[in-house]
């Protein structure tokens, strides 16, 4: 896919770039996001480098991963990164973020996952928006929460992180909780099984 920019009403999401090595490094140097994400710890600059100018654009060239510069649209400050990848399972895709320490609480990371959500969406057809965290990574789970994803339970050893295996929430985001329409014609279940397995009556 051609890389595109999206805005929000105080963001730029655009593609990583060249640009955008040297905020990444700086941002990256936070024990926080060292600690809840699967980026490198300690992160160089090579890392960085890594990530903006061969592993972004590549995900954007064959449609596996779509990742954005969240860009104060007043300042031009790099406030986070967001990237969307695709699953296996046709028309769902996984949502991950993180914020630079001195921009948080603003909302910036929510207003930008609504952005992308919708985009993700109405142009690449989604009907499943995920969302995986490790336990106990409340802040991350807030924006999600604010965003209107419905939390949907825990996988156990859901993620490896830094060669350790972690528990995960999960949670998720449809077409119509934002008001718009789904690719596929969507049934949910609406009479769970009885004890004995029979399903209850309509009615």
């Amino acid at each position: 896919m051609e890389p595109i920019t999206l805005t929000t009403e105080r963001l730029f999401l655009r593609p990583f770039g060249p640009q955008d090595t040297h905020p990444v490094h700086a941002a990256c140097q936070d024990p926080d996001i060292q600690r809840w994400t699967v980026i490198p710890s300690p992160y160089r600059l090579t890392d960085a480098e890594l990530f903006t100018t061969k592993l972004c654009p590549a995900g954007w060239q064959d449609d596996s991963a779509y990742g954005f510069a969240l860009i104060l649209r007043e300042t031009g400050a790099l406030v986070g990164a967001l990237g969307i990848d695709r699953r296996s399972l046709p028309g769902t895709y996984e949502v991950g973020y993180w914020s630079t320490k001195e921009h948080r609480g603003h909302g910036y990371v929510t207003e930008a996952v609504l952005g992308a959500a919708r985009w993700v969406f109405s142009s690449l057809g989604a009907d499943r928006l995920e969302w995986r965290a490790e336990i106990g990574n409340v802040a991350s789970r807030a924006v999600v929460q604010r965003a209107g994803f419905r939390l949907e339970g825990d996988q156990r050893s859901g993620l490896l992180n830094k060669g350790v295996r972690r528990d995960v929430w999960t949670a998720a985001l449809l077409p119509s909780d934002l008001g718009l329409a789904g690719s596929h014609p969507y049934v949910p279940e609406r009479h769970a099984p009885r004890p004995g397995g029979t399903p209850e009556s309509p009615g």
